[in-house]
């Protein structure tokens, strides 16, 4: 989030590149429609298996995690923009719905790892599929948008 800050501030003062244009507005409105249509495709997706989306967006931050990434409940709040105890709270119900475990580190028992169980992976490989199919469908609509952006 700091990173995007960051951004929109060195934008400011950027001289005439930094000044968009009524077509810069229109690319704009047209990107955040369009990422708006996937994320309710996506939280429908969700919904149909009986998860919330940011359950389903939690579990794939769990397996997608970066190779050699400990999973804990700090990354997994940083990876979902939450509190560290909004982060808690989430984890205790994908515990409690058989998703997730909790497993003490063994280099560090001070530290909780975060693992998810087989019904999470079956559920995730189905909303991964229809994930990547949908990504597959809009992908040129993404690619002209961001074209209209002149990035």
């Amino acid at each position: 989030m700091t990173d995007l800050k960051s951004k929109v501030a060195a934008s400011k003062g950027a001289g005439e590149r930094g000044k968009p244009q009524n077509a810069d507005y229109r690319a704009l409105a047209d990107f955040r429609y369009a990422l708006r249509q996937f994320l309710e495709f996506s939280g429908s997706a969700a919904k149909s298996v009986g998860l919330t989306a940011q359950q389903h967006q939690a579990m794939l931050s769990v397996i997608g995690a970066p190779e050699g990434q400990p999973v804990t409940v700090g990354f997994l709040a940083e990876r979902l923009l939450l509190k560290h105890h909004s982060a808690v709270e989430l984890i205790d119900r994908l515990v409690e719905l058989d998703l997730l475990t909790r497993q003490p580190d063994a280099a560090d028992r001070r530290r909780v790892l975060l693992a998810l169980t087989p019904k999470a992976k079956r559920l995730l490989t189905k909303l991964s599929a229809a994930h990547l199919e949908e990504l597959r469908r809009i992908r040129p609509v993404f690619a002209t948008l961001l074209d209209r952006l002149d990035l």
